[in-house]
């Protein structure tokens, strides 16, 4: 009996160079211009310089041998502003995160409530 399904060519690529690839695709994203915006300048003279806090990530998988898969991202963050006055004072401008005091409201509040229950059931003398 013979096979009469045609030979595959092997498609072994070494993780390696598919994740230096991925590295690569990366880093050609991640410029200059994502961690430090265009300076922008006021009818005043002031300059801002816009800040942003970039991480990136990326890997290489095979669920089956000869099938790679490769995934990258990247999340950018606004951490504040640089302010350079004409007189060439400079100074840092933090950006306010609204979402993460909400969240450490909301975690606080939570405490409470647990804490509040948790009195509340005891059993009383």
């Amino acid at each position: 009996m013979t096979d009469s399904t045609p030979a595959r060519p092997a498609q072994n690529v070494p993780a390696r160079s598919v994740s230096s690839e991925v590295v690569a695709a990366v880093a050609d994203r991640l410029g200059r211009d994502q961690v430090f915006g265009p300076a922008v300048t006021s009818a005043s003279g002031t300059t801002l310089v816009p800040v942003a806090r970039v991480r990136a990530g990326g890997g290489v998988g095979a669920m089956r041998p000869g099938a790679a898969s490769t995934g990258a991202a990247a999340i950018a963050r606004p951490m504040g502003a640089f302010s350079v006055t004409p007189d060439g004072k400079v100074s840092w401008h933090p950006a306010v995160d609204v979402n993460r005091i909400v969240l450490g409201g909301q975690i606080t509040l939570a405490a409470v409530i647990v804490l509040v229950l948790g009195v509340l059931r005891r059993p009383r003398r």
